[in-house]
């Protein structure tokens, strides 16, 4: 669990008899393409690292349109942290774009840990102000960027993205048409 070792002491570093109780509490698991890690309407009772992989977070209006609203990458938390928290019913759903590996936390059990070890609740609070940042980052993204800078962007933090998912995950994660992204696409590859 080297990867995992690395991402949690890049939140906050671990005393080794902290690391071994977080390990306790942590399992590595695969999923398949199009697997769901939570659904709209359950009450979640894991949050997740991901090792390999894309997730995407994504709700459905009346009509059945769906609205992605997160993608996350290998060494990114995922999970529906807002329904775990509360301990309600998750507005998101979690789902698999690829083929995926994922360390699986029991968030009951991390929230126990934490109140008993003072590193852990470190560690926590690290992870929640990042969630926090990054949220902060995509509302700052849709809020003041164009379409175009915004493919920019996922195409930074994803360069091979078109590789990796159809069109129409990118152009809904974007918040724009296919069409839309089409135009983008073709306009920046003919510079």
């Amino acid at each position: 669990m080297n990867i995992l070792s690395v991402f949690i002491n890049n939140i906050h570093k671990l005393p080794s008899k902290s690391y071994q109780k977080f390990l306790a509490i942590t399992e590595l698991k695969k999923f398949h393409k199009n697997d769901i890690l939570t659904k709209t309407g359950d009450i979640p009772t894991h949050l997740y690292i991901l090792k390999r992989g894309i997730v995407r977070s994504y709700y459905e209006d009346e009509k059945g349109k769906e609205y992605i609203r997160s993608l996350f990458v290998p060494y990114c938390s995922t999970g529906s942290f807002g329904a775990l928290v509360s301990n309600k019913s998750s507005l998101l759903t979690y789902q698999c774009l690829t083929d995926c590996e994922l360390y699986s936390i029991n968030y009951k059990k991390l929230k126990k840990l934490a109140s008993a070890d003072i590193d852990i609740a470190v560690m926590y609070a690290n992870a929640l102000e990042s969630v926090f940042l990054l949220f902060e980052k995509k509302i700052y993204n849709l809020s003041v960027l164009d379409a175009t800078e915004r493919y920019k962007a996922v195409k930074k933090e994803i360069p091979n993205i078109e590789n990796i998912i159809p069109q129409y995950h990118i152009a809904s994660y974007l918040n724009i048409s296919a069409v839309q992204l089409s135009r983008i696409r073709k306009k920046l590859n003919s510079k």
